[in-house]
C-alpha cells in the first residue's frame, strides 16, 4: 500500500504543518464528487498477501537501514522516508497481531488496520486487538460518512464534530485520498 495522499496541501513552513485550503492536484477527483468516503481508523496498517504471509507497513527515515526482508514500495519525496512492508513476525506488535488474527479471523488477502489496547493509544477503546478490513464500517458510520462535505471549511467542521480520526476516499479505479481531523488547526 502506497502512502495515501492528503486531500489538501500542507504548509510545511509552519509548525505544525497543517493543511491549507488548496487541493492536492492528485486528489481533485474528491472535490469533483467522485469516490466513496470511509472511516479512517487510528491503528497500524497490515497486509495479508496471496501466499498467506502477513506484512506490516513501515516507513524508514532517510539514512536508516531497512529491516531484513523489507519490501520497498517507494519513497516520499517530501519527507525522504522509504515506504514499504516488513514481516509482521519481526515487528514489536507481532503478539498483538496474533491476538487480533484469532479475534477477527481475517483470511482474505488485502489490507487491514490493526487496532486495540496496545496500538496507538487505542483511541477507539477496543477491549481486544482486532483486524479491521480497510474501507469497512458499520451501516450507521457509512451513512454518516455519506454526508461528509467536500470543501475545506465544511470538512474541518465535520471532522472536528466527530470522534473519528479522519476520512479515506476510495475511487472506483483504485485511487485513494485521506484527511485527518488533526490536519486542521483547532
Amino acid at each position: 500500500m502506497k502512502k495515501i495522499p492528503t486531500l489538501f496541501l500542507r504548509d510545511f513552513d509552519a509548525r505544525p504543518a497543517y493543511v491549507i485550503p488548496e487541493v492536492d492536484p492528485r486528489c481533485r477527483w474528491v472535490i469533483d464528487g467522485e469516490g466513496t468516503a470511509t472511516r479512517k481508523y487510528d491503528g497500524t496498517c497490515v497486509r495479508l498477501d496471496r501466499t498467506g504471509r502477513w506484512w506490516a507497513r513501515r516507513e524508514v527515515k532517510p539514512g536508516k537501514p531497512t529491516p531484513p526482508d523489507y519490501e520497498t514500495i517507494g519513497s516520499d519525496p517530501v519527507t525522504g522516508k522509504t515506504v514499504g512492508w516488513e514481516p509482521v513476525a519481526r515487528t514489536a506488535f507481532a503478539k498483538f497481531h496474533a491476538e487480533a488474527l484469532a479475534n477477527s479471523g481475517a483470511d482474505e488477502p488485502g489490507t487491514y488496520e490493526l487496532l486495540g489496547p496496545k496500538i496507538n493509544g487505542n483511541p477507539d477503546g477496543f477491549a481486544v486487538h482486532v483486524l479491521m478490513p480497510h474501507g469497512w464500517s458499520t451501516p450507521s458510520v457509512r451513512q454518516d460518512y455519506a454526508t461528509a462535505p467536500r470543501d475545506y471549511t465544511g470538512l474541518r467542521r465535520w471532522l472536528h464534530a466527530r470522534p473519528y480520526e479522519g476520512i479515506v476516499w476510495h475511487h472506483d479505479d483504485g485511487r485513494m485520498a485521506k484527511l485527518k481531523a488533526r490536519d486542521f488547526p483547532t
